[in-house]
């Protein structure tokens, strides 16, 4: 049984049809790129799974569960948690505080709420360590961090909260080349965790590197999903580009749909 599945969802901003009764799925344990050129639908999907948006129509099910995401919290409440290339990070503060942020740990002392910073700092080390995130000390500000590091604390955030489901936008996007190795090992070891990945890149060479699966979007609709080690980068960028022209064999046209 897939960990998510979105089937025949819908999305439409004015005259504009976003998205074109899209299915998507991610099997637990598994990293699932999803591609596309820009416009395909790949930000409007996402959005919609994060709670940012709402599908005009359409279904989602979070292990075989119906499940409906009025905003960003009721999605991180049921464990999905979507990194965004910005990450939203707040640089002016160390890394205990920006994993725990508006989730702070307290203790009492006779009655009074206090931050329990110890605990808070040992379950940051926990996580750095899970994911072999390197850092200088926990006391740096995060806006002295590397790209890669940053990406690594994003993560720990997310597990933080117990995700079971982590969305990243393009994660590599910017990065050096030995920044861009340890952001994907870290893809490998959420993997290795249990954890379902949902990759969004444009680089092929990334998404080869570490994803399971790919679903391709082209104009709001699916044009295809392959698994990684039975494709091609040349066969991708035929379904992104009109290239190839064959059918997805997971789906049928949809009546009443065509593009706006």
């Amino acid at each position: 049984m897939p960990a998510l599945r979105m089937s025949r969802i819908v999305k439409r901003f004015g005259g504009i049809l976003a998205l074109d009764g899209v299915d998507f799925e991610v099997n637990p344990g598994e990293v699932m790129a999803l591609v596309g050129d820009n416009g395909a639908g790949k930000s409007t999907l996402i959005k919609i799974l994060a709670g940012a948006y709402q599908a005009d129509a359409g279904t989602i099910t979070l292990d075989g569960a119906p499940v409906e995401f009025k905003s960003p919290q009721d999605a991180w409440n049921r464990g999905i948690a979507t990194i965004y290339q910005e990450l939203a990070l707040t640089g002016k503060m160390m890394i205990p505080d920006n994993i725990f942020l508006g989730r702070e740990l307290k203790r009492r002392v006779f009655g009074v709420s206090f931050l329990d910073r110890r605990a808070m700092r040992e379950r940051t080390k926990q996580l750095l360590s899970s994911l072999d995130v390197q850092v200088p000390s926990l006391d740096v500000w995060v806006e002295l961090l590397s790209g890669g590091q940053r990406q690594g604390i994003a993560i720990s955030r997310a597990l933080n909260i117990d995700a079971e489901l982590i969305v990243m936008d393009e994660p590599t996007a910017a990065l050096a080349v030995a920044e861009v190795r340890k952001v994907l090992q870290f893809i490998r070891r959420l993997r290795e965790q249990g954890k379902s990945v949902i990759l969004i890149s444009h680089n092929l060479q990334d998404v080869f590197a570490v994803s399971d699966r790919i679903t391709v979007l082209r104009q709001g609709r699916r044009a295809g999903v392959r698994e990684t080690r039975h494709t091609t980068p040349e066969e991708i960028i035929g379904l992104i580009t009109w290239a190839s022209t064959a059918e997805d064999d997971q789906e049928t046209p949809f009546e009443g749909l065509g593009a706006a």
